[in-house]
């Protein structure tokens, strides 16, 4: 981890117009950086991500959706305002409607299993998701739900040149439209204002819990590469 202020208020301390959602970013080095510009987000962009690896990822990814889709349901039945409930009911429809959409075509391009089995990463992933809401409340959800959602808008916007396999641009796509891009500026509005609020023990839980998300957003883009991808 870097050199950043153990708590928010040191931080902001040091900081004009801190928001909380800066410091558990800064807080999450070097795992942020690795997952935004690691090896897959490269080849992704160029399209050069082997496609074994590619299917190997999209099955691990299909078998972490129902977790995160339960995951953004019971943010949504925690959610402090119908306007919030309704921003998170719309997500839910992009993501069982559009996204799975995706998944069903890719599938089949790449002759993936939608039933395949997670492994360790994914297993480890869907576990802090289910832990946090669980034994949480909504800025604990949303502790895991906006890393979950921000690194991969970090790393979409930030490809320029699209790879010809409707597999790999639609994907990017996906999490580079207006849309994905405002609601994921508005999932991190919802955590400023909760972790702002929240007690200095508190504070310490969500950092905690946005970490071992980037943590395992890092690893679950390097769990694709078998033997036969170096």
């Amino acid at each position: 981890m870097t050199d950043v202020s153990d708590t928010f208020e040191a931080y902001a301390a040091d900081h004009d117009d801190a928001r909380f959602t800066d410091w558990l970013r800064e807080r999450s080095q070097p795992d942020w950086s690795a997952a935004v510009d690691g090896r897959f987000v490269r080849e992704l962009a160029d399209g050069t991500v082997p496609d074994p690896a590619f299917r190997r990822y999209l099955e691990q990814d299909y078998a972490f959706v129902e977790t995160l889709t339960g995951t953004f349901g019971h943010a949504l039945g925690e959610a402090p305002s119908m306007a919030a409930k309704g921003r998170l009911a719309d997500f839910l429809g992009t993501i069982t409607g559009e996204e799975n959409d995706y998944f069903e075509r890719s599938f089949e391009a790449l002759d993936g299993d939608p039933d395949a089995d997670p492994d360790a990463t994914t297993r480890a992933f869907v576990d802090l998701l289910e832990r946090a809401a669980r034994q949480g409340d909504y800025a604990e959800t949303l502790a895991v739900l906006v890393p979950a959602e921000w690194v991969y808008e970090t790393w979409a916007t930030g490809i320029d040149d699209r790879p010809d396999a409707f597999h790999l641009d639609e994907w990017i796509e996906l999490h580079a439209t207006p849309a994905f891009v405002d609601f994921v500026a508005w999932l991190r509005a919802e955590l400023d204002r909760e972790g702002v609020a929240a007690s200095a023990r508190r504070q310490r839980r969500l950092d905690a819990l946005f970490r071992r998300t980037v943590e395992l957003e890092r690893a679950f883009f390097e769990a694709p590469y078998g033997r036969d991808e170096g």
